[in-house]
Parts: structure tokens; sequence; C-alpha cells
């Protein structure tokens, strides 16, 4: 029999481990807030007819933000035959508020107590049985990032499905709000009681969302209910049934759960945050980790030891020189059956397109590796608390340092991400900057010039001021966009760091895959398309074939030159190369790949010893111009799939063309300030 299970819970509680874990799903499993922005769908590895839902996380079912709203509607609406609510043993008090109110709609529910190894590690004890009674539901202890316990969840998960049984209706608020909902509940009509008793604690709530849907009657009778509540409730119904909730949890846990130190105990985090999270030297740490970070994946002098290449750089080379001789077989393969000139040219120009961003798969694939372990490590989580002293200065939420840094990874889910925003104001001015990051394709564009017209010494902090530049751009345009983007104020930034870990193989290698994946399958389709068209377009004209030099190709390059070249950049292939990244950021480096000669085998050696890339862009580019075109480049319009994504999260043509506009201009403007800056020093 085939069954929907919904997995409810707080963030950061260990949701989409454990949908990972029952589903053999590929999702991304973050140690900070904010990761699953969408309800996430896949099957039971173990059973093909139970399909598994990963909600977003939420902290209870009075929702404030989007994701919150996903997870109610679904729970309340979409009905799914059991709900699995995930809930941080660590921080059973605060977790349990939502499970007392998904017990409160009366969907078969069973309570997965996750990370009980980080309960046992603190000397604490957790009475699952005792909880069980208590709740009328099943408790299963689990540790998911283990798997241990998933066998006896599922199991409890399938009999209460099966069985159909509703959770019982928990009486926690006292004799007047009881009294409250069941003369709510004599007005509503509609409904199984289930139904009936969680509409009535909400409007009892005072929830806009559940009174839009009464009929005028309804509405009228609800009100005066309401009314006589708050009177007797001091102004305030919904605190005091917030607070009836929490002196439940309080006895709750006073039965089940033995502390083994009695008030708070400073833990290994805590005392990590006293550094980490210190008011001086939080920055200055975090500018140093990142800059290590980069140095891991592009120093050719890693530890400082000279001559030992980095982790990335030493992968690069493998592959570009694997790419060269692949290149060289199919050459001779096509030699010897006799290929003609103009198939020869093709294959080979695709080849050295493509092969120009697959060289820096590796380098893609290191920096997501170190990445994902600081993000799973929970240090990112007090980045953003540590941003939000900057950004609240700049009219901006930290928790806008969410979607930002997913940005380093892809803008599409970063884009994706900003619907977490309370404040409309906030999402748009995010929407519009996120862009500004330097996603993994556009890693390629800043090592082909890096490699190409810096010395080796200075090729890691060439990567690095790029990915600087981004951020402190988007810092400045976030004040900007605040003074002329009219709304709100700006909203509070409330998030839980959660503790210190050790992340796992697993999902480190996951994440850094999901995104290594994502990149080289835009190599294999997009790029590929595009390689082709762009021979197509720099060996023909209306005559025919032809140089180079009188293609169509040449006569595009050449319209809009005349708009760069006080950005330093005129030549007509440095023009096409802006304009094939709108299809994908890496597409410049694959451009570029045709258009200067390919990858050669001198070129191959050249890269593995962490040279030249593309050594005949020299003559075109001045250190300068370089700097002016990555700056272009980071900071122009996203890719049209980013663009996609801009205007389905704005809602708006007028507000997408709004944001593309402003990131013209400022790409621009930018980009003309770096190269007659560094045109002073080059």
């Amino acid at each position: 029999m085939s069954y929907t299970i919904a997995l409810a819970g707080n963030p950061n509680c260990g949701k989409t481990t454990l949908f990972n874990e029952l589903t053999g799903s590929k999702q991304h499993v973050g140690n900070w807030p904010g990761v699953t922005v969408d309800k996430k769908e896949g099957r039971y590895k173990k059973d093909k007819e139970i399909n598994v839902l990963d909600l977003p996380g939420t902290y209870s079912l009075s929702p404030y933000s989007a994701e919150e709203i996903v997870a109610r509607d679904y729970i309340v609406k979409e009905k799914p035959d059991a709900v699995i609510n995930i809930v941080d043993g660590t921080s059973i008090e605060r977790n349990l508020y939502l499970t007392v109110q998904v017990l409160e709609t009366g969907i078969p529910t069973v309570i997965a107590m996750n990370m009980m190894d980080e309960v046992e590690n603190r000397g604490d004890q957790i009475n699952c049985q005792k909880l069980s009674e208590i709740l009328g539901v099943p408790v299963v202890p689990i540790v998911a990032r283990s798997g241990k316990g998933l066998d006896a969840l599922m199991k409890a998960v399938q009999k209460v499905a099966s069985e159909k049984k509703k959770t019982g209706q928990l009486k926690i608020f006292g004799e007047d709000i009881e009294e409250a909902v069941e003369e709510i509940k004599n007005y509503l009509t509609e409904g199984t009681p289930e139904d009936q008793q969680w509409t009535a604690i909400k409007l009892l709530e005072g929830d806009e969302i559940i009174s839009d849907s009464l009929k005028p009657e309804q509405a009228s009778m609800v009100q005066k209910i309401v009314r006589k509540m708050d009177d007797i409730c001091n102004g305030d119904t919904e605190a005091a049934i917030a607070d009836k909730r929490y002196q439940y949890i309080g006895q709750v846990v006073k039965k089940a759960v033995k502390r083994s130190h009695a008030g708070h105990v400073e833990t290994k985090s805590d005392k990590l945050d006293k550094i980490l999270t210190n008011r001086i030297l939080a920055l200055p740490i975090f500018a140093v980790v990142m800059y290590i970070l980069f140095a891991a994946t592009f120093s050719e002098n890693f530890l400082f030891i000279p001559g030992l290449p980095s982790p990335g750089v030493w992968l690069a080379g493998i592959v570009e020189t694997a790419w060269g001789a692949l290149t060289g077989l199919v050459e001779g393969g096509l030699t010897a059956i006799g290929a003609s000139d103009w198939a020869l040219g093709l294959v080979l120009s695709c080849m050295d397109g493509v092969g120009a961003v697959a060289g820096f798969l590796p380098l893609v694939l290191v920096l997501f590796l170190l990445l994902s372990f600081l993000e799973d490590s929970g240090y990112m989580a007090r980045v953003a608390f540590v941003m939000d002293r900057i950004f609240r200065h700049f009219g901006l939420s930290g928790r806008s340092f969410i979607p930002l840094l997913m940005g380093f990874g892809c803008s599409v889910p970063a884009l994706m991400a900003s619907r977490t925003l309370e404040n409309d104001k906030d999402r748009k001015i995010t929407m519009m900057i996120t862009p500004f990051m330097s996603c993994g394709a556009k890693l390629p564009i800043y090592m082909m010039f890096a490699v190409t017209l810096f010395a080796q010494s200075n090729q890691t902090f060439i990567v690095f001021g790029i990915y600087m530049i981004g951020l402190v751009v988007a810092v400045l345009s976030a004040f900007i966009l605040g003074k002329a983007i009219k709304g709100g104020e700006t909203s509070n930034f409330i998030m839980e760091l959660p503790s210190y870990r050790v992340p796992t193989l697993k999902s480190v290698l996951i994440h850094a895959w999901e995104k290594v994946k994502g990149f080289a399958v835009k190599a294999g389709t997009i790029i590929f398309g595009s390689t082709v068209l762009i021979w197509l377009l720099s060996n023909f004209n209306f005559s025919g074939m032809c140089d180079m030099e009188e293609s169509f190709l040449a006569s595009i390059g050449n319209a809009i030159k005349v708009i760069f070249i006080p950005l330093g950049f005129a030549d007509w292939r440095a023009s096409v190369g802006v304009v094939t990244g709108w299809i994908a950021k890496e597409n410049i480096v694959a451009t570029f790949g045709q258009l200067f000669g390919g990858v050669s085998d001198e070129v191959i050696e050249a890269v593995s010893a962490g040279e030249e890339a593309l050594p005949a862009i020299t003559s075109i580019f001045t250190p300068a111009a370089a700097w002016s075109y990555m700056a272009f480049n980071l900071l122009c319009m996203p890719c049209f799939a980013a663009v996609g994504a801009i205007k389905r999260e704005m809602g708006s043509w007028k507000w997408t063309l709004r944001a593309i506009g402003y990131q013209m201009l400022t790409a621009y403007i930018v980009s003309f300030a770096i190269y007659h800056l560094f045109g002073l020093f080059y």
C-alpha cells in the first residue's frame, strides 16, 4: 500500500539528513538554517510505495515567512498519511513547541528523537517511552547522520499510517481557552473534528490566513469570542496560548528528561564562539579562513612550500593533461579516416571549448568540498550572525547573508533562498545583489586570467580579491537600494546557532558532487551546444566558409565592442565572450578556448605548471583590462537561468528588468573605475 510521509521539524534539526538517508537522494545537508527552501520529494529506498517529503524547516505552525507557510499548508491542507516530526534531542524544549502544534492538527504522527549520540555525550537521558506515553504517539530515538534507528522509525511510521490513527487532542490550554476553542468549533460547519480543533486554535491565535477563509457570519461570531478572550488574557490571547504550550512542554521535559548538570553548562561550542563571534576578532578570522580556503584551491606554493601545488591545482593539471591527450587521439583518429577539414575543425574546436572549461572542474570540486565543510561544521551560521552587525548598518538583515553565501555555489538556488526573508524590501534587495557573488561558473574566468596574466605568487590573491569585490559591491548596493526602494523596516534577524559538528564525509561529498555535477552537465550540454554555434558563426558569413575576422561572429563583436572601449577591452572577441557568458558564465572560457587557439599540448603543459592557460589573450588584455573584464562579468547580468529565477521570485517583469538594469550599470561603473585605477600601476 502506498503512503505519503511528510518530514517536519525545526531548521537544522536533521530533516534533510534524514531525508537523504531514507530516500538516497542528494539534497544538500547544511549545519545552518535556510538550506531547504521548498518541499523536496523522494521514495523510501527500502519500499518504493512510500513517498517521503522534506518540508522546509519551521519553528511553529504559526507562519511568518514563505517557507513556514509551505510547511504549514502542506501538513494542514494536503493531509499526508503520516508526519515524522524530527526533534533535536539537544534542544528538546524548543523543538517540542512545533511537536505540540503538529499534534493539534490530529494528523497521524511519529516523533523521531534525533541526535541521541550528542545527548548521550552530554550525559543526558531522554526517556522516549515516557514521552510516547505522555504525548500519545510513538517516539523513536535515532541518529540520522549514521542511520541508527531508522528501520525502527519507518516500522512505526508504516504502522501509524496504515492504522490511520489520529493524534489525541492535548488539553493543555486551561479552562477558559479550551471553552473558547469548543465554542468556535460550534461555528465551523466544514471539515473533520481534527480540522475544526486546529482551525479553532488558529482563529483564537488571530491567524489572518485562516480568518480569510471564514464566511461573514462565522467571522463575526469568532471575532466576538476572540475579543472576549483578549479581555481575559490582558489583550494578547496568542501569547497566552503560546505560554500554555511552553508550560506544558516544561512539565513533559521534567518527567521524561534527566540532565547531567543543573542549569547552563558551557559547551565546547560556547567556548569557540567567544573567539569566532567576538566583536573584534570575528571578521579578521573570517577573512583569514576564506584566504586559506582559496590558497588550498588555487595556490602554486601550498602551505608556503615552493613548488608544492594545492590539491586543486594538482588535480587540474592531471585533467588538463588527460584532455589534451584525448584531443590528440581524436584528431589522429579523424585524420586517419580522412575526415574533411571542416569536420575536423568543428570537432576539435568543440573539444577545445569544452576542454577549456573541463580543466577547471577540479578547482570547482576542491572549492566546494572546503565550503561545504565550513557550512556543515556550523561555522557559516556564525558568519551570518556576525555579518548581521555590518548588514544592519546598510539597511539589510543578516538573514540575507544565507542566500548570498549560497550564491558562491549557484545563483539559482540562492535566489530561491531569498524567499525565506520576511520583509518584501529585503527580498527584493537580496535578489538584486545575490548575482554579485562569484558562483562556481565564474571561477574558470578568474583562473584563466590569473594563470595567464599574473605571477604565480599573486594568483591566489587575484582570485580572493575578485571574490571580495563581489561581496563589497553587494554590501554597498544594499545601502544604495535600501534608500531607493520604499518598504518597511529591516526585519529582525533571529537565528539559532547550531552546535559545532565534525561534518560527515558523506554529506560533504554529496554537496560537492552536486555542484560539480551541475557544472559538468552544463559543460556537456549548454556549453557543447554553444561551442558548435560559436564555431559556425566564427567560420561562416553570407558567402560561405571564411576567415574568422570576416565571420558573422566578428561582425557581431565589432558592432558592440565600442561599448566596452572605456573598460579596456575593445577586441571583438572579448565582446562576444560577454554575450555568450549570459548563456552560462563558464561559456566565456569555452568561447576564448575556440577564438584564441584552443588547448594545445604546449598550453596543457603550461597550465600544469601553473603558467599561461590561453597565452594568446595577452595580445588584447593588459593586467588592468583583465581585472576590468573579470569585474564586469562578475557584476553584470547573470546567466539566463538566474534571470528566470529572479523573474519567478520577483513575480514581476518590471522588477526583473530593474534588477538587470542595476546589475549592468553597476558592472559598467565598477569595471570602468577598476580599469583606470589599475592602469596607474600596470
